[in-house]
C-alpha cells in the first residue's frame, strides 16, 4: 500500500472513532459514574460516608457502592489493635522523681455504627486522639504516684495498672475506645536515689546475714548447753543408781556377815568355846587385808589388846544396830 493511501486510511479511522464517541458519549458517562461509585474497604477497617458534610452510613470490609459525586468517604477507621509507647516523669509524696516507660495497647470497642460514629467525630484527627489519650494516662499515673512514697513505687506495678484502667475506662468508652493493656516496662529514679537504694539493700542484706549468724550461734550454744545438761543429768542419775546399788550391796554384806557370825557364835556356845575368838579372827583378817590391798596408804591401828577390844566392841555395836534396823524394816 502506498504511503499516501495509508495516511488516508488512518485519517478516516480516526474520524470514524471520534464520530462513534460523539454518538455514544452518554454510555461512557454512565460507565464512569458506575465505576466511580465502587469502593473497596480493606479487612480490619470501616469507612464512614458523609453527604454534603452530614453523616450517612458506614461501609463494611469488601466491595461497596456509594452515590457518585454526592457521597464522600469522610474517614477510614481501623478496628485493629494499636500500641503506643510513652515516657514521662512523676513525683512521689516524699518529693522523689520517678521516670516511667510504658506501652499502651488500645483498640476501637467494636464495629457497631454507634461506636464508629464516636470514633469518627469525637476528634479532629488521630493526632488529637493520641495526645488526649497519653495525657490522660500520664495524669492518672501522676495522681496515683503523688500519694505514695518512693520506697513503695517499685512494688506497685500491678496496682498502678489497675488504678489507671479503673479511672479511664469510662472516659475511653465515651470516645469509642477500650484500653486493652498498660505495661509498665521500666521504673527508674534519679541516680542519687538509685545509689542510696542500693546501699540500703546492701546494708539490709548484711543485717540479715548478721542476724542469721547470731541465731545460728545461739542455737548452737543452746543445743550444746542442753546436751551438757542432759549429760550431767544422766551421769548424776547413774551415780545415784550406783550409790544406791553400793549401799544395797554393803547392807547385804553386813547382813550376811551378821548371820554368819550369829551362827558361828551359836555353834561356839554349844561347844563351850569363847566367842571372842571370832572377833580376834576378824581383827586379824582386817589387818591382813589392809596390808595386801592398801597400795602404800598408811593406816594407824592400835595393836594392843585393849585397842583390839575397843575395835571389836565398836564392830559388834554396828552389827547390832544394822540387825535391829533390818528387823524393823521387815
Amino acid at each position: 500500500m502506498p504511503e499516501s493511501e495509508a495516511i488516508d486510511y488512518f485519517e478516516r479511522s480516526k474520524t470514524n472513532f471520534m464520530e462513534y464517541l460523539l454518538s455514544y458519549w452518554w454510555v461512557l458517562l454512565i460507565l464512569f459514574i458506575v465505576f466511580s461509585g465502587l469502593v473497596t474497604v480493606n479487612q480490619g477497617t470501616v469507612s464512614v460516608i458523609t453527604m454534603f458534610g452530614k453523616y450517612r452510613r458506614i461501609l463494611r470490609p469488601g466491595l461497596n457502592f456509594k452515590v457518585p459525586v454526592f457521597e464522600q468517604i469522610y474517614k477510614r477507621i481501623s478496628i485493629q489493635n494499636r500500641s503506643v509507647e510513652m515516657e514521662f516523669q512523676a513525683v512521689t509524696a516524699d518529693q522523689a522523681n520517678v521516670y516511667f516507660k510504658n506501652m499502651l495497647l488500645y483498640a476501637v470497642q467494636n464495629s457497631e455504627e454507634e461506636t464508629i460514629t464516636k470514633v469518627a467525630f469525637k476528634f479532629i484527627s488521630e493526632r488529637d486522639l493520641m495526645q488526649a489519650l497519653t495525657r490522660t494516662i500520664e495524669g492518672t499515673i501522676r495522681s496515683f504516684v503523688a500519694t505514695k512514697r518512693q520506697a513503695e513505687i517499685l512494688s506497685l506495678r500491678r496496682e498502678i495498672v489497675e488504678y489507671v484502667k479503673e479511672q479511664i475506662d469510662h472516659l475511653l468508652e465515651e470516645w469509642g475506645y477500650h484500653l486493652l493493656d498498660l505495661q509498665i516496662n521500666d521504673i527508674t529514679f534519679d541516680q542519687a536515689i538509685m545509689d542510696s537504694m542500693s546501699k540500703v539493700v546492701a546494708s539490709n542484706n548484711l543485717k540479715a546475714a548478721a542476724e542469721n549468724e547470731g541465731q545460728a550461734l545461739l542455737i548452737t550454744k543452746t543445743k550444746a548447753a542442753e546436751a551438757e545438761g542432759n549429760s550431767i543429768k544422766i551421769a548424776a542419775e547413774a551415780e545415784r543408781q550406783a550409790a544406791q546399788l553400793r549401799g544395797q550391796g554393803v547392807a547385804l554384806f553386813r547382813e550376811e556377815v551378821a548371820k554368819g557370825m550369829s551362827q558361828a557364835a551359836e555353834q561356839m556356845k554349844q561347844a563351850n568355846l569363847d566367842t571372842n575368838v571370832i572377833l580376834f579372827s576378824m581383827w586379824t583378817e582386817a589387818i591382813k587385808n589392809f596390808a595386801e590391798v592398801g597400795k602404800g596408804n598408811i593406816i594407824f591401828l592400835d595393836g594392843s589388846s585393849d585397842g583390839m577390844q575397843k575395835s571389836m566392841q565398836q564392830i559388834m555395836s554396828l552389827m547390832r544396830m544394822d540387825t535391829t534396823q533390818k528387823s524393823v524394816e521387815r
